[in-house]
């Protein structure tokens, strides 16, 4: 991060990178839609863990409602972290992983609106601009430990404590044998 961007900039820009991912799956083909996939799985993983290690805590405490804004948003991630971890295993090119796919583009880009709309839209409100920065600070570190696969049942940060470190160091590690693999 080179110049200063606060959390609410930072992760909506995350979620246009989602959505132009999303964009290459859907109109790619072979190798090249496997490598996009994954792609957009590894932004999904890490983001979500900095969304649920660093914003919906703070979100929990800073807005109103904010229990339930939270709840809603980790029931969606929790899907949709299900539903990566089935199309993970998939040929990206067969029909299954196609239809299951548009369903999760459907579901993810609704979160990340809702996301936007009834948590970071808070955030303005809630924390002055150098807060905000600090926010955006701790999201990067955290993205920058996160696993780089989608681990259903890790909604807390607590449990990504727990478990992500491990997940991280085997995510990674497989990252890499799929580099190497070609």
């Amino acid at each position: 991060m080179t110049e200063r961007t606060d959390v609410v900039e930072l992760l909506k820009g995350q979620h246009t990178r989602i959505r132009e991912l999303f964009d290459e799956v859907a109109a790619r083909k072979g190798e090249e839609r496997k490598q996009s996939f994954h792609d957009l799985v590894r932004l999904l993983a890490v983001h979500e863990t900095a969304e649920e290690e660093v914003v919906h805590p703070y979100a929990r405490k800073n807005i109103d409602g904010g229990e339930l804004v939270v709840k809603d948003r980790i029931e969606e991630e929790e899907q949709a972290k299900r539903a990566l971890s089935r199309l993970d295993d998939m040929d990206p090119d067969s029909p299954e992983f196609l239809d299951q796919f548009a369903a999760l583009r459907q579901d993810v880009l609704a979160h990340a609106e809702n996301e936007e709309r009834y948590e970071f839209a808070h955030f303005h409100r809630t924390a002055d601009r150098g807060r905000l920065e600090t926010l955006a600070r701790a999201v990067q570190a955290a993205e920058a430990l996160a696993p780089t696969r989608p681990h259903p049942g890790t909604d807390t940060a607590l449990k990504n404590v727990a478990v992500g470190p491990v997940a991280a160091v085997v995510d990674r590690t497989r990252d890499a044998v799929r580099k190497a693999m070609g």
